[in-house]
């Protein structure tokens, strides 16, 4: 199960109490003050490890508290300071305080890391002749916790263009594949390894349709998903065999892109017609081609693979021009 939005509830360690002791002999009749003072609560930590895909652990564990500090004790003792609480979430993670939306901080790279909650300080002890106190509360939040994959390219497209057959093909993802639209229905990451060790991480983003900016088919939850991608691979399927145009699919979409976001319409685009294979599809490629004249237009079969090592190679280029 992906899960991409959690809310959860966080408390750092409360700080130990300071004692209040004096030291008594045959020799000092009225004492001496040897109360020490209380440990630190520990931090909530947050880090973001590669190892972790998704926020589904937080849909099973919503409240998370650090141990607090030890109490002081007589002879001058300090409280031991209490462990911190490190909590591992996917790159690509947003920590934001729930209570008023405030970003906090992103997790974007493996090893990011940051302390959200600071535990209480310890109190005083009268040792040094100030009067013991108790330790300060450790701090505490509600949070919301957001996933934003990060990929290099991402793959949209209506539902059935064959988003995941072309994954499947190109990648070692398996995901769900069938004939009928909106099979996907989370994100799907996958690895493209080319040749001489090149790479690109890839993510199929669930078919998206009209009023997909406004939420229409959990569009808006998919369409965030590839805000982070350097590329995009519009697939369209050329065959038009759910009965839509395949101009007017690549029109209809880039408009969603630009009303979720100008700054998403404006990424590099792949466009990639699917289904090459299908007697449909050579009149609709050649009217598509006709239509948008002076865009650069990939033709595939990622049922049989056909033109995808074409496709796979120029956007590694692109990729790699982009990295430099």
């Amino acid at each position: 199960m992906f899960i991409d939005e959690v809310r959860i509830f966080v408390k750092a360690g409360d700080g130990g109490d300071g004692c209040d002791s004096f030291y008594r002999d045959r020799f000092n009749r009225w004492g001496r003050p040897d109360g020490g003072y209380g440990g630190k609560g520990g931090d909530i930590v947050f880090a973001a490890d590669e190892n972790v895909q998704t926020l589904l652990d937080f849909q099973y564990r919503q409240h998370f508290k650090a141990q607090r500090g030890g109490h002081g004790s007589s002879n001058h003792k300090k409280g031991k300071s209490g462990e911190d609480l490190h909590i591992k979430v996917p790159p690509g993670t947003l920590i934001k305080d729930a209570d008023n939306d405030l970003l906090l901080r992103e997790l974007l790279r493996p090893g990011d890391s940051v302390i959200i909650a600071r535990g209480g300080a310890g109190g005083k002890g009268n040792s040094k002749n100030y009067p013991a106190d108790l330790g300060v509360k450790g701090e505490e939040k509600i949070l919301f916790l957001e996933l934003k994959l990060i990929a290099d390219a991402g793959i949209i497209g209506y539902p059935n263009a064959g988003k995941s057959t072309l994954v499947s093909k190109i990648s070692s993802a398996k995901p769900k594949i069938a004939n009928y639209p909106f099979t996907t229905k989370e994100p799907v990451l996958g690895v493209v390894r080319l040749y001489d060790s090149a790479s690109f991480v890839i993510a199929e983003i669930p078919g998206l349709i009209e009023g997909a900016h406004r939420g229409k088919g959990l569009g808006d939850k998919f369409l965030r998903h590839i805000e982070r991608t350097k590329v995009l691979v519009h697939l369209i399927d050329a065959s038009a065999c759910d009965g839509r145009s395949p101009g007017e699919d690549y029109v209809k979409l880039n408009k969603e892109l630009e009303l979720y976001s100008k700054a998403l319409a404006k990424k590099t685009q792949f466009i990639v017609l699917n289904k090459s294979d299908l007697p449909t599809a050579r009149e609709n490629i050649k009217i598509f081609k006709k239509n948008f004249p002076r865009k650069k237009i990939f033709t595939v079969s990622a049922l049989n693979g056909e033109g995808i090592k074409e496709l796979l190679s120029a956007i590694h280029k692109k990729l790699k021009g982009k990295s430099q």
